[in-house]
């Protein structure tokens, strides 16, 4: 049975990384029993190489980005990784704006390239170097990042198919109630709670 790394054993293991990091690893502090690394975006490469070959994370488990558009470097680009032998989990964060690319870490961790891709197309972070980066979620043809806080709910166009084109087409959107939405959720039309007539029940006799 293995038990969770005290907070001081992680502190211990934060200041020893940011010490040998030289200078790839700038702060490092332990929350809800977690550790946090930043460090320079331009220098994640060194970073993720010093924690995978020294430190023992060999296994990139997630790379994602996180919006604060009220900052001046509005993303976090954040990579939580994975010790087998040591048996922690930490994370390291870096911060970049719109328009600076983050160098790509695929040549340290193959797995960051479908990662990078997201991280692209949901929030519009660049990475530099990466052998491949395009939409990966969304269609070619989408507008905008749809995970940046300022994304309207929305969206900018509607998609449907057109019975006269036998196609599918896409629209702008001009407003919510211009929208057409299809309600095809099971749970529409529950008015009276779970004692409703739900689509779909037609199916058993209206048995609840």
């Amino acid at each position: 049975m293995s038990w969770p790394v005290a907070d001081t054993d992680l502190a211990t293991l934060g200041q020893e990384i940011v010490a040998n990091a030289q200078g790839a690893i700038g702060s490092a502090h332990v929350a809800y029993g977690e550790l946090t690394l930043t460090g320079p975006a331009h220098r994640i490469v060194q970073a993720l190489t010093y924690l995978r070959d020294v430190q023992g994370f060999h296994q990139l488990i997630d790379l994602c980005g996180v919006d604060y558009p009220e900052r001046e470097k509005r993303f976090d680009v954040v990579y939580h990784l994975l010790s087998m032998t040591h048996n922690r989990r930490i994370r390291i964060k870096v911060q970049t704006d719109e328009d600076t690319a983050v160098p790509s870490v695929v040549e340290v961790f193959p797995a960051a390239d479908w990662f990078e891709r997201e991280a692209f197309d949901m929030y519009g972070v660049f990475f530099d170097g990466h052998p491949d980066l395009r939409r990966i979620l969304t269609d070619y043809g989408f507008h905008g990042h749809p995970l940046r806080k300022d994304f309207p709910m929305t969206g900018y166009v509607e998609v449907r198919y057109d019975e006269e084109l036998k196609r599918v087409v896409y629209e702008p959107v001009k407003s919510v109630e211009w929208r057409n939405w299809d309600f095809l959720s099971p749970w529409e039309g529950a008015e009276k709670g779970f004692a409703a007539l739900l689509p779909g029940d037609e199916k058993s006799g209206g048995k609840q």
